[in-house]
């Protein structure tokens, strides 16, 4: 199979000729996301229009290690999306949420707070500390208000700053757009089909960069790879789900309940396993096919506690085999 080398990207060619390669790698995809910023243009271009700055403002840019260093072995570990530093002295969090999280305020103003404190050492004077920015992507309505793109800081009770020093903005891509700056990347972010990608109209050198990269990568193997594997996921989620309620009407509304509960529970401990890196697929199969609450309750308050995979994994056997004498 041969791929059409024009501008559109779009075609392949077969033994009957050039077809339609229709299927695009969602954007707000995690992993296509990080793919996407990884490109020195794209990222520009969206940190200016989000942060409101020229092109010309940005002297430096630099992807950083996006695992937070730990003070304490018990210490919670952070793990972040993307973690750029801006013209040496300004750290930025880019983060994308595709569902809603149990307390994600607290959780952004930890990371925000964890960056910021990150590399102060012992004995260092406070002047070291830098300015850090939270850029969170939200494929979700946090608010019920029309603004869709808001800026945190420190202020008083009449508005006045305090500090610049942490900023937090917050994007969500499912409000009704009025013509602001960063309009045409929640375009992009939504895109679904190659039809919808067409209709983005700009002269925004970053977003028409991201369109071509978003291509190139729908049509790379390895990539194409793990978005398949994340739309299986998501699909076979819905299936379970709808498992789950066929079966509560057929046997009764309270064994229902019950088995969507420990799934949900289950979710919610994988979840929070992740954030410390891969969890091995024979613990997440365990977890997933756990019915007991009671368990799976346990599983969670370790997971909630533990700084590490492996802690939890000396837990969880603990807790597995004290569970059966």
């Amino acid at each position: 199979m041969l791929m059409h080398s024009q501008q559109s990207l779009s075609f392949y060619y077969t033994s009957r000729g050039f077809a339609k390669f229709i299927c695009i790698c969602a954007a707000k995809y995690g992993h296509v996301m990080k793919e996407l910023f990884h490109n020195p243009v794209i990222l520009k271009h969206f940190l200016c229009d989000v942060l409101e700055i020229l092109p010309e403002d940005v002297r430096s840019m630099c992807l950083m290690n996006s695992f937070l260093r730990k003070r304490f072995q018990k210490q919670k570990q952070g793990i972040l999306d993307v973690l750029v530093e801006l013209n040496h002295n300004i750290k930025i969090n880019i983060e994308l949420q595709v569902k809603v999280l149990d307390a994600w305020d607290r959780r952004q103003i930890f990371y925000l707070a964890k960056l910021y404190t990150s590399d102060l050492k012992s004995g260092e004077h406070y002047e070291r500390l830098h300015p850090c920015i939270g850029i969170s992507i939200l494929d979700f309505d946090l608010t019920d208000e029309e603004e869709y793109h808001r800026v945190y800081r420190f202020r008083d009770k009449k508005g006045n700053d305090f500090s610049d020093i942490l900023e937090l903005h917050i994007i969500e891509l499912s409000k009704k757009l009025n013509g602001e700056a960063v309009d045409d990347w929640i375009r992009f972010f939504n895109v679904k089909s190659e039809e919808q990608l067409k209709m983005i109209q700009t002269k925004n050198s970053g977003i028409q960069e991201a369109i071509r990269e978003l291509r190139r990568m729908s049509m790379s193997h390895p990539l194409r790879v793990l978005y398949e594997a994340h739309q299986k996921k998501i699909r076979d989620e819905k299936a379970w789900k709808s498992y789950i309620l066929r079966e509560g009407k057929a046997q009764g509304i309270a064994q229902g309940i019950a088995q969507g509960k420990a799934q949900g529970i289950a979710s919610m401990i994988i979840e929070l396993l992740e954030e410390h890196g891969k969890v091995p697929e024979e613990l997440k199969r365990k977890i997933s096919q756990e019915r007991d609450i009671e368990q799976l309750r346990r599983w969670h308050r370790a997971a909630a506690k533990c700084s590490s995979l492996e802690e939890f994994q000396r837990n969880f056997h603990e807790l597995d085999a004290s569970d059966k004498i």
